[in-house]
Formats: structure tokens, sequence, C-alpha cells
């Protein structure tokens, strides 16, 4: 389990305020399928919120931590029924998704592109 530090957590939790839950937690619990969505999550975004539905107050702490440590995550926030865990991407996907963004996307982008007139510098003669 990653710790973090109260001005990492403090940052994370604001930061975390806009989210909408991204994996929900059921009657069936915590299973190998809600782990792996979970981990996926984190991958794609670094910091989630899960929703428990149907789970009682005690087990809510518990699973938390359970799942903290199956996925090497850090636990930022658990109010009610909302989990909110951050886990930093790795460096390498981080890469690939800026050089993903920097593509043109179609053909007619791309010869657009080629087509701009460039702005040319007025030199003094």
């Amino acid at each position: 389990m990653i710790e973090l530090t109260p001005e990492q957590r403090r940052h994370l939790r604001a930061a975390a305020h806009h989210l909408h839950p991204l994996v929900t937690v059921a009657g069936k619990g915590l299973s190998e399928s809600v782990l792996k969505e979970i981990d996926r999550s984190l991958k794609a975004h670094e910091l989630i919120k899960v929703k428990l539905q149907g789970i009682e107050r005690d087990d809510r702490e518990a699973l938390l931590t359970e799942i903290c440590e199956q996925i090497d995550c850090a636990p930022v926030q658990h109010i009610g029924n909302v989990l909110v865990l951050w886990r930093e991407k790795p460096a390498d996907e981080k890469v690939s998704a800026t050089s993903r963004r920097s593509k043109p996307q179609t053909k007619k982008q791309a010869a657009a592109a080629l087509e701009r007139p460039r702005r040319r510098t007025t030199s003094s003669r």
C-alpha cells in the first residue's frame, strides 16, 4: 500500500471532489473482476472514486484496506459509501498518451495541416 503525506492527501482530495464514481462494489462484494476494473481505472485515470452499495459500515474500512493492499494503491479518502483511491501512472504510459494526442486523427486533418500557410517573419534589410 502506498503511503501519502498529509499535503499530498489534501491535494488529491481537492482534485477528486468533482469526480464521479467509476466502479461500484455491490452485493457480491470484492470479486476478481471488480479488482481488475479498479486496476484498469487507476491505470487510465490515476485518481478514482469507488462506490460501495449494500456493504455494512464496519466492513467498509476493511474493504478499503484490502483493495489498497491487493492493487498497490493509496487510500485518499473514505466518506460514507465512497472511497477515493490513487496510484501514479507508469512513466512509459504517460509518454505514449501524450504522443498519441499530437498525431493528426484523419487524412483530411493531416492534409489541412500541410496546406496551412506558415507565418513569415519580416526581416529588416
